[in-house]
This record gives structure tokens, C-alpha cells and sequence, in this order.
């Protein structure tokens, strides 16, 4: 269900325990809250264990300072209201503290969001708040005070971060995509040079134009196919392969046709109903498919054995597009079976750079290709494999990543891929 249906008290809970379940807050730390249109705030409790936090466990302080709820507010209640009061075009908060994102605030760092257009997009602007002790009116002047210069998401200085949005939901997927970002960073650092975008390269936010497809009754494969596209992209989520704000999946469903998971909408929320239905110049009428659409029409044009496609940005392999640093699969059969050799472009745009993007792509030499500052493109016959190459792609970048403490990476020697072509016929 969309979170702007539910009751602030139900989004909290919804929210709070996506938060915990992802390991990005923990059972003490973090709190969230909502204006609504009333002028009451809405905020999760004081001392309340948060991986089994109840609706009812939700406290409203209303407009006139009145307290309704079974627990105290938040310790840091304070600079919630601080922000609000300075910031009225916010209606929600998030507070946590995951592990990428405070590594930056005890390092006093700010992660350089520049690394991914969406991510700098969504982001918006970032700042540092000074340290103050949490729960003081020190600390919700020095964060309000950081909002009132016009930031989006304020580190707190050895503490954590806080991110404001128009609706929960928006402060959600920013609080997200900014640890992603951080993440990425933190795996990317391990490899070399970290590489972030120049300005012209950020500002573009191009979609492609289409034309209203005729209304028509889905046929049983497309109502199969949007059932496995919505299992494998809320798997993908859950696997963090996909993040709320990043990522497209899409099949064919015949010669002209395909399904994809539609434009800014939350991957978790992915569902039969709202996926679009697709061709190179239309889509269902008055649905937006993802940015990648037309990138995904053209790879259907190209490849009649394409039936599936995904672009995706995992962490671990995002860490390999954002440096100089090849992702070599012939350090592990399985990857090098899966995946082949896997390439990596010099930065394209989605939607102006396609046709290029789509050159660079073969489905059986090169079905997985990284982009650079942008992310992994897959390929596959079915939903299903394109599926396990994506999984496949950031298993072996994370093997890579953990293997660089111990010692100078061993490839196998080139009989054993002669061997692993011959037995498992990769081209």
C-alpha cells in the first residue's frame, strides 16, 4: 500500500521497521516523525525497542504543545520541532544511524553524492552539523540551523544523520539513496581513485516521449510475466541489489511488447497492477515507465533472444563503476560461466546515450555490461537468469572487495578457462 494512504501512526511503524530490518538503525538509536496538515507531530516514543514497535506505541504532540500517547517522544524530539518550525515546506523526518553514514560523521567527511546523477538528484543538497550533545536544544539549533540554510540531509558530526522530505516516503527514499551513496563510496575507496560526474553531467534529467498505447486486455503470459518481474524486483530489494530509488526490470512479452516496473516508484512497492506496459514509442496510457524504457525497447529491437532486462546499481559493484578498477570474473568459476567477461563503458546517459549503451551489449559475449558513474545493465533469456546474473555480478564484487585485505588476487590460469568454455560451452 502506498505509504501516503496509511495513518501517520501506521507510515512510522511501516517505516521504522523497514529502517531496522536493513540494519540501519538499531534497537535504541534513530526516530522518525510527521507534520500532518493539522499542525500536530507525529513521533516514535522514547526508550520503545524499535524492532517491535507498535502503532499504538506512536506519540502525537499536538500544535498547542498537548501530549497524547503511551510513552514520552523521542529524546530528540527537539530538533525535529526546531526543524520544522524553520523548515515549513517539510512534513517528515528521518533520524538513524547506519554504519556507511556515521563512519563519514566520525571521520567528519561528507559523501560526495556527485559519483551518480540520481543519487546527487535525490540527495539534493547535503551539509555537516556540529557536534552538541543528543536531546539538547544546543544540538536542535545546530541541525535547524543547518536546514535553514536550505539542506536536505545534515550529517551530525560523530553522531548519525537526519533527512527531511515533503512526506515520509520522500524522506525515506533520500535516507536511503544517501547511504547507498555512502556505501558505494566506502567500497569504491578500496579499489582506487574515486570518479564523480562534472556538472553537465548531473543536471540532465531526460525522459523519453511516448505515445498512448490502445487499450487492450492483458494476455495470460503478460500477467505471468508482470507476477515474476514484481517477485524478482521486491526479491532484488530485499537481496539490496535495488534501492527504493534505483533500478528498472523489465520482460518481453512478444515481438513488439514488453512489461517494466514503472517511473519514481518505491521497488517495494512494485506490484502487478502498476507495472507499464511498453513498446518503443508508446506505453499504457497515462503510465510512465522507468527512464531505462526506451534503453530496454531498443535492447528487445536488437536481440530477439532477449526476454529480460535489468539495470541495476548494487553497492559492491557500483564500487567497480565508480574507479578505474577492472571486476575480473576469472577469479571464480561461477562468475566467469555466468557473467563472461564483464566490460565496463565510459559514462552514457540512459535515455540520450542508448543506442550507444545498446552497441556495447551482446547476450551471449558481454550479457552483463558496467557503465560508468552509473551502474550494471543485465541481460537474459528469461526473468530468471537475468535474475541470477545480477546476484552472480555483486556476489563476485563483494568476493573481490573482501579478498583485497588478504593479499594479491590469484586468477585462474587460462587452461582453467579454457576448460570452464569447453565444459559449459561460454563463448
Amino acid at each position: 500500500m502506498p505509504m501516503t494512504w496509511l495513518h501517520p501512526r501506521d507510515e512510522l511503524v511501516a517505516t521504522m521497521q523497514r529502517i531496522y530490518r536493513y540494519r540501519m538503525t538499531t534497537t535504541s538509536g534513530g526516530n522518525l516523525s510527521i507534520r500532518d496538515e493539522n499542525g500536530d507531530i507525529w513521533i516514535t516514543p522514547s526508550r520503545v525497542d524499535k524492532g517491535t514497535l507498535q502503532p499504538r506505541d506512536i506519540v502525537c504532540i499536538h500544535a498547542d504543545g498537548t501530549i497524547d500517547g503511551l510513552h514520552p517522544p523521542s529524546s530528540e524530539f527537539p530538533f525535529h520541532r526546531e526543524i520544522y518550525r524553520q523548515r515549513p515546506d517539510l512534513r517528515a523526518i528521518v533520524h538513524a544511524h547506519p554504519g556507511a553514514l556515521v563512519a563519514f560523521s566520525i571521520c567528519r567527511q561528507l559523501p560526495d553524492t556527485r559519483i551518480q546523477s540520481h543519487a546527487h538528484s535525490i540527495c539534493g543538497r547535503i551539509a555537516m552539523a556540529p557536534y552538541a550533545c543528543p536531546g539538547t536544544d544546543a544540538l536542535a539549533d545546530r541541525i535547524a540551523d543547518t536546514f535553514a540554510d536550505g539542506a536536505d540531509c545534515v550529517l551530525l558530526e560523530n553522531h548519525g544523520v537526519v533527512i527531511g522530505g515533503t512526506d515520509l516516503a520522500d524522506a525515506f527514499q533520500r535516507f536511503e539513496t544517501f547511504e547507498f551513496t555512502a556505501q558505494t563510496i566506502i567500497k569504491a575507496r578500496q579499489l582506487g581513485e574515486l570518479q564523480v560526474l562534472p556538472p553537465e553531467s548531473l543536471d540532465a534529467d531526460t525522459t523519453a516521449t511516448w505515445a498512448d498505447l490502445p487499450e487492450t486486455k492483458p494476455s495470460l503470459t503478460e500477467k505471468e510475466l508482470r507476477a515474476q518481474i514484481t517477485a524478482f524486483t521486491q526479491r532484488a530489494y530485499q537481496q539490496r541489489l535495488l534501492i527504493s530509488t534505483a533500478g528498472a526490470v523489465s520482460a518481453r512479452i512478444d515481438a513488439e511488447n514488453f512489461v517494466i516496473t514503472p517511473r519514481r516508484r518505491d521497488r517495494l512497492e512494485v506490484s502487478p497492477a502498476n507495472l507499464v506496459r511498453a513498446s518503443r514509442t508508446a506505453c499504457e496510457a497515462g503510465r510512465q515507465p522507468s527512464r531505462a524504457a526506451l534503453l530496454h525497447a531498443l535492447i528487445y529491437e536488437r536481440f530477439a533472444e532477449v526476454g529480460a532486462v535489468i539495470n541495476a546499481q548494487p553497492a559492491h559493484a557500483s564500487a567497480f563503476c565508480m574507479t578505474a578498477e577492472k571486476l575480473g570474473t576469472h577469479t571464480i568459476p561461477e562468475s566467469y560461466v555466468v557473467l563472461n567477461d564483464v566490460p565496463r563503458l565510459s559514462f552514457q546517459r540512459i535515455v540520450e546515450d542508448a543506442d550507444a549503451i545498446v552497441a556495447a551489449l551482446d547476450p551471449v559475449k558481454t550479457p552483463v555490461v558496467l557503465i560508468e558513474n552509473e551502474g550494471a545493465v543485465v541481460l537474459g533469456r528469461t526473468v530468471l537468469e537475468a535474475f541470477d546474473r545480477l546476484e552472480v555480478l555483486e556476489a563476485t564484487s563483494e568476493a573481490l572487495l573482501l579478498a583485497r585485505p588478504l593479499g594479491p588476487i590469484v586468477e585462474m590460469p587460462e587452461s582453467a578457462i579454457d576448460e570452464l568454455r569447453a565444459a559449459f560451452n561460454v563463448p
